[in-house]
């Protein structure tokens, strides 16, 4: 093998430092902001830790008391679940077939490109037609409503990283099953789903992703705690005349926390599903 130079490694290193400081860096910040206090956010020169700990603001946003600060954060928390879950179930439900028929049949892959085009467009140029499509179903300020909008942004999405994955695996693998006698459902079921699994569960999570941290939509289509997502509680948050930016810290934390959390469940999925593909024998 090949020795590597000691300060062509010293370098790899420094620079893989200092890209996780940069990306840490604001993170780090936003959890120094929550439990810093009032006073230690607006001295001069500014604090880099707090004097004292602070942890009334997360107590505050997690209280279930009705009417407050916290069970307007919880419910919107909820809701962020809900919505986030049902639009990325839906869109991987959709994606599977579609992807699938388009892997395996190129003459139909026009027809992927053409709906992925449609992320050319602005969201504001969408948001008429679809806030006159829902009101006319009676499903504004409803969670099923805004998931069903989640799901035509995550739907061409998670097609196209599950082609990637279909792309990868050998169609002789299925004709062979399918001259054995195996039916196409069986195919799909035994054989090329359990394939592309990790590919799948990383579609899974970036559409997710997505729909957790969406707001623009959310705030034109929700008006109340009934269907109100996360991203939309937060900059209520931000939007009276004195802002306490420690309490929105600590609202980026807990919003943080559960993308985080799955996340690291799915890390070894994930890994796999990024680098599917990208090495052929």
């Amino acid at each position: 093998m090949e020795r590597q130079s000691p300060v062509f490694t010293v370098f790899v290193y420094a620079a893989a430092l200092l890209l996780a400081a940069v990306i840490l860096a604001p993170i780090l910040w936003l959890f120094v902001m929550s439990i810093s206090s009032a006073a230690d956010l607006s001295t001069k020169p500014l604090n880099w830790w707090p004097e004292e700990i602070d942890l009334s603001r997360y107590r505050v946003l997690l209280s279930t008391i009705e009417n407050s600060a916290g069970a307007a954060f919880t419910a919107s928390l909820f809701n962020s679940l809900k919505v986030a879950g049902m639009a990325t179930l839906a869109a991987i439900a959709v994606a599977i077939p579609a992807a699938w028929a388009v892997s395996r049949t190129s003459n139909v892959s026009w027809s992927l490109y053409a709906v992925i085009a449609t992320y050319m467009l602005p969201p504001v140029a969408l948001a008429v037609p679809l806030y006159m499509g829902l009101a006319y179903l009676g499903l504004l300020n409803s969670v099923f409503g805004l998931a069903l909008v989640y799901l035509t942004i995550l739907a061409p999405f998670t097609t196209w990283l599950l082609k990637s994955g279909f792309d990868s695996i050998p169609k002789e693998i299925e004709s062979a099953a399918m001259i054995d006698g195996a039916r196409l459902d069986q195919i799909l079921r035994l054989i090329t789903l359990p394939l592309a699994a990790p590919v799948m569960a990383t579609s899974a999570l970036f559409a997710f992703l997505l729909a957790w941290d969406e707001f623009f939509y959310a705030l034109l289509f929700t008006s109340d705690l009934r269907a109100k997502t996360l991203t939309v509680a937060i900059s209520d948050l931000a939007g009276g005349r004195v802002s306490d930016y420690g309490l929105i810290a600590t609202a980026g934390v807990l919003a943080a926390l559960p993308p985080v959390l799955i996340g690291l469940v799915m890390q070894r999925a994930l890994i796999s599903g990024l680098t599917s593909g990208g090495v052929k024998g």
